[in-house]
């Protein structure tokens, strides 16, 4: 019953206003997206290891002379234990999340990416305004 419903709501409900071209999907600048898709791969890879106090803020995104994306990227944790865990043994976890990070942004942007990652300890950022900002999350969200 509940996929007759569905239908017969999609079937009375307005076409509402075209609010981006078709070409585009998000109000979102691509420096937001890319910070997520990072952020999801750091939360995705290690689990209940790391909590969710991780913010990513992309330093710097640029086509280099090889019509390369290079971009850069701060991964930021609120304590040295959570650092030690996203970088791994021998950096190892770090590579994965950067791997399948810049894979994903990829085929976000449709061409080859350079991602350099870094990890930077910020002790309880959620909790001081200047750096929610400087993180990127608006006054409204919190």
């Amino acid at each position: 019953n509940v996929d007759r419903l569905m239908e017969v709501l999609i079937a009375e409900m307005p076409e509402g206003p075209q609010y981006f071209p078709d070409d585009q999907v998000t109000d979102h600048p691509e420096y937001f997206i890319v910070s997520e898709l990072i952020r999801e791969k750091v939360l995705f890879l290690t689990r209940d290891e790391v909590p969710h106090s991780v913010a990513v803020v992309v330093d710097s995104m640029k086509r280099n002379e090889n019509d390369k994306i290079q971009i850069q990227a701060t991964i930021i944790v609120e304590r040295d234990s959570q650092k030690g865990i996203i970088i791994g043994k021998g950096g190892k976890m770090l590579k994965e999340i950067g791997t399948k990070a810049r894979k994903d942004i990829e085929n976000l942007l449709g061409d080859k990416v350079f991602l350099e990652l870094w990890v930077k300890v910020q002790k309880d950022w959620r909790d001081k305004r200047v750096y929610l900002q400087d993180f990127g999350y608006r006054k409204e969200e919190y």
